[in-house]
């Protein structure tokens, strides 16, 4: 009867209560219906548990870095330096859009941060240059999912300390699912720009302005290389380059670019704790949730029905990206990841896929469910921004939506993508 808080936990999102609320209302509510009040206490130690973590320190330390990043003018500067290198190509500003989110990712890892830091500069611009509104707020949106994937990424970083397994090999898995939907998205705009019309963003910059933009967006592209390269070749861990991500942007930012001020810094301090904080809480319940997960068997009823389904991976796999759009579609990629992630992952191993490819498969799915229809978080940032419908923003959105499916289903079936690199790296 336990397991029926599955069912409560998800009457209750329907109902509109706040996921973290929900999490421990759902298992709070059976047990004590089941007679374990004794256990109520293990929810809310849990909770602090889940959060007392070094691993989980670097998700705050890189939305502060990502935080510094915009505030300083660094995104204006990479925008800049995408529309040198493709600008003056027909439908040049979208294309500028979906590259100058490659570039972002690797600075903040945050699909949010990308919607609103690009967003605001870009969708005016594109508006400017001919685009509809509901176009330049679409490709804003679809685009800023690559943050996640391509590290940099705090989906990755939940992933990886709820299933015990390298953040190292999961951020060497991104980098190639990020650039592919990154190609993907390009390939759908060449489409829709020579159906429509689309202007290039200017003529084409000359030798000497491409070089102008190259040196100004050297020092904030070294961050990713910094960041990966460290970590990578064992020099510091991903905590330890997430606090050194920090201060390099806090240094660029003062003392090199002086784009911010010291009297900036308790606004955007603020700021990044308070998104920090959000996460970090959702981390807690997540795993107060996952430990009543356990007591209720969820898991094993799980793998029996799914194992009764089909003994063939393949299949499972093509059904689970079926499951995983879905809920994406209704629940946040981090909740989703610690409430899925320890149910779905040890029926996939048992059936033979590696962890980390299957981790990959499961945050580039769910990440995409934050643009996707009815409750994609990114979809309503895009409209706040832009001031444009979220049903009129989910309509124009559809084309790229179908770009970044077949990328997760390439992803899902064709190993390599995934796993070149994690095992070039000896990480996989």
């Amino acid at each position: 009867m336990l397991i029926f808080f599955l069912v409560i936990f998800l009457v209750l999102l329907l109902l509109g209560m706040p996921v973290f609320f929900a999490m421990l209302t759902g298992p709070g509510i059976m047990l004590y219906v089941e007679g374990m009040e004794r256990d109520i206490p293990l929810l809310f130690r849990n909770i602090y548990n889940g959060i007392d973590s070094f691993p989980l320190m670097a998700i705050p330390f890189f939305m502060l870095a990502g935080e510094l990043m915009n505030q300083g003018g660094i995104t204006m500067r990479l925008v800049t330096f995408a529309q040198s290198l493709i600008g003056h190509v027909r439908g040049g500003l979208a294309h500028v859009n979906i590259l100058s989110s490659m570039l972002f990712a690797g600075l903040s890892g945050s699909a949010v941060a990308d919607t609103s830091a690009l967003g605001s500069m870009l969708i005016p611009a594109m508006e400017k240059n001919g685009y509809s509104r509901k176009f330049a707020a679409a490709i804003t949106a679809a685009s800023s999912v690559i943050g996640p994937i391509i590290p940099p990424s705090g989906i990755m970083i939940i992933y990886a300390y709820t299933m015990e397994i390298s953040v190292a090999a999961l951020f060497a898995a991104g980098v190639i699912p990020g650039i592919l939907v990154g190609l993907g998205l390009m390939g759908m705009t060449s489409i829709l720009a020579k159906k429509h019309n689309f202007p290039p963003a200017g003529p084409k910059f000359t030798l000497r302005e491409k070089g102008l933009a190259t040196r100004k967006a050297i020092l904030p592209l070294l961050t990713p290389v910094i960041i990966l390269g460290g970590i990578l070749s064992g020099v510091f861990t991903p905590t330890e380059a997430s606090a050194i991500a920090v201060a390099y942007a806090l240094f660029l930012s003062l003392f090199i670019l002086r784009s911010v001020k010291v009297t900036d810094l308790p606004a955007i301090f603020t700021r990044s704790a308070i998104s920090s904080s959000v996460v970090l809480l959702l981390v807690g319940a997540a795993i107060a949730f996952k430990s009543v997960v356990s007591l209720s068997h969820a898991a094993e009823f799980m793998a029996d029905w799914t194992l009764s389904l089909s003994d063939n991976a393949l299949i499972l796999l093509f059904l689970i990206n079926i499951l995983l759009f879905i809920v994406g579609m209704f629940l946040d990629a981090g909740p989703a990841i610690i409430i899925l992630g320890p149910i779905l992952a040890p029926i996939f191993i048992q059936l033979g896929i590696d962890p980390v490819h299957f981790a990959t498969i499961m945050s580039v799915n769910l990440t995409v469910g934050l643009a996707t229809p009815p409750m994609g978080l990114v979809l309503f940032v895009a409209s706040s921004v832009s001031g444009e419908k979220v049903q009129t923003i989910a309509r124009a959105i559809l084309p790229f939506l179908f770009v970044e499916i077949i990328v997760i289903f390439m992803i899902t079936f064709i190993p390599a993508i995934s796993m070149t690199i994690p095992r070039l790296l000896g990480l996989a």
